[in-house]
């Protein structure tokens, strides 16, 4: 790391107008990050003791200039935390245009990360290695059907961040199921998810490393204080509305009170989860743990949030690293990639 001399930083930055209302006009910007975000990375990654970090942080959005931006500058190593911009594979973009132009980088390949945003891809790959996950279908209209399980929460196929998750995404009724699912159709313009709902605690298990991952800390989303006329469930409201009552009624705990048994599985999952979708670096995995210490895998998230106390770093601090000594290990972990030309 001692020879990097450059960091490209790239992102998409949420605009001014975005809001914490929930529709289709707004919450599109949910996986971009904001501006405290962004800086507080650039920070960190330039504040390096040791070698860490470039003597340099280039701040590179990722918009139609990137590409310009990328040959003019000339990063040593990119951190990628870009979502891109259109369509399922949005995610792949960046990493694409990095392997194009031979750039090393953070985090998971082209391949892995759009595969990841596409839940009905990710489940059938989980349930084929024989990791449980929710039974799901996947419809473009209510027409298509057919009597399935009840409870369920209905959302976007492929989108991330809780985007297109309200309270009334937990249906109960074929009513409701028909409401939901037209509205995840007309909003987001993509099929939506009918996946069974799995009542008990949600986990967010975070895996750290590449050729030898490590499972950090587990994280739980604390439903406790939820009020009876809201579902246990970790709506956009709930993650991005602070005007919401879910906002402040989910509470993280990190380290997650288990036993013994229950972590040992849970981890064991994650690494698995984490190996079968090829993620490099860093990724979220979330699970539902049921009353009777059953696990399920919700979603393999490779690009999660690395806002300082979000998910990932919120168990990362948990595993006794600084906020910038976690980005700092991302970043080795991308380096060394490179330098063992792998």
């Amino acid at each position: 790391m001692n020879k990097i001399l450059k960091i490209g930083l790239i992102f998409n930055q949420k605009p001014d107008q975005a809001d914490n209302e929930s529709n289709s006009s707004v919450d599109m910007y949910a996986e971009w990050d904001g501006p405290e975000t962004i800086n507080a990375v650039a920070s960190a990654l330039k504040n390096g003791q040791n070698g860490t970090s470039g003597r340099e942080i280039v701040l590179i959005e990722a918009d139609n200039k990137m590409f310009d931006r990328l040959i003019k500058e000339k990063p040593d190593i990119v951190f990628n935390m870009a979502e891109g911009f259109n369509g399922a594979s949005r995610e792949s973009q960046v990493p694409a245009v990095l392997d194009m132009l031979n750039i090393p980088y953070t985090g998971s390949d082209p391949v892995t990360l759009g595969i990841c945003l596409d839940k009905q891809r990710t489940k059938e790959i989980l349930f084929f290695h024989n990791i449980s996950t929710p039974k799901f279908l996947t419809l473009s209209s209510y027409k298509e059907f057919k009597n399935i399980f009840l409870p369920a929460v209905v959302k976007p196929v492929c989108e991330g961040s809780s985007k297109g998750i309200i309270n009334n995404s937990l249906v109960r009724t074929q009513g409701e199921l028909r409401e939901q699912i037209e509205r995840i159709v007309n909003d987001y313009s993509q099929p939506a998810l009918v996946e069974e709902f799995i009542d008990g605690r949600e986990l967010n298990v975070a895996v750290l490393g590449d050729k030898k991952p490590r499972v950090l800390p587990i994280s739980e989303i604390d439903f406790t204080k939820m009020p009876d006329n809201l579902y246990n469930i970790v709506s956009y409201q709930a993650k991005w509305d602070p005007h919401h009552e879910s906002y402040h009624k989910t509470i993280p705990k990190c380290p997650a009170k288990l036993s013994k048994k229950v972590e040992a599985k849970a981890k064991e999952i994650a690494l698995s989860a984490f190996k079968i979708m090829s993620c490099r670096d860093y990724a979220r995995i979330d699970m539902r743990l049921t009353k009777d210490d059953q696990l399920y895998v919700l979603e393999v998230n490779p690009n999660p949030d690395l806002t300082d106390g979000a998910g990932f770093m919120r168990s990362a601090g948990a595993a006794g690293y600084s906020y910038a000594q976690a980005l700092k290990k991302i970043t080795l972990l991308a380096w060394e990639r490179r330098v063992n030309g792998r």
